[in-house]
């Protein structure tokens, strides 16, 4: 009938749903509270290179970006925002990025997806060494 107030029983299983659809939400943000889901735009200074030793990866999540010593001159480096849900990747463990959004978890040297929901690698960015510090990022257009 029109007009005629919801059951109980209707407006209880809403309430009871709400706290999942709000978890549900959630669990698709990236976490980090801020807009900032991109890589560097520009060339940024990670560093000292003798900070990364041959064969390791170090993760820079001031500048969502992760950096591989491949040899002694020879360096990859790689955007650490999910090509899943675009959340910026803050855990490194060994070679290997895990997404803490959905589980995504990527190769650091070489971006390859081990794990899905991703199923596009991250994305490589020049780098290289000036000065004995580690540069990473494209150059600016002039």
């Amino acid at each position: 009938m029109p007009g005629t107030p919801p059951a109980r029983r209707t407006v209880l299983r809403a309430a009871a749903l709400a706290p999942a659809v709000g978890l549900g939400l959630t669990a698709c943000s990236s976490g980090d509270g801020g807009p900032n889901r991109s890589a560097p735009t520009a060339p940024v200074d990670l560093g000292r290179a003798d900070g990364v030793k041959v064969g390791a990866s170090k993760l820079y999540p001031d500048h969502k970006v992760v950096v591989t010593r491949i040899a002694d001159d020879e360096f990859k480096a790689y955007s650490t925002i999910c090509t899943h849900a675009r959340c910026p990747i803050e855990n490194l463990e060994g070679r290997k990025l895990i997404c803490q959004c959905h589980g995504s978890q990527f190769d650091a040297t070489n971006g390859e997806v081990l794990k899905e929901p991703a199923v596009d690698p991250l994305p490589e960015l020049p780098v290289r060494v000036e000065n004995g510090k580690i540069i990473a990022g494209p150059e600016k257009k002039a």
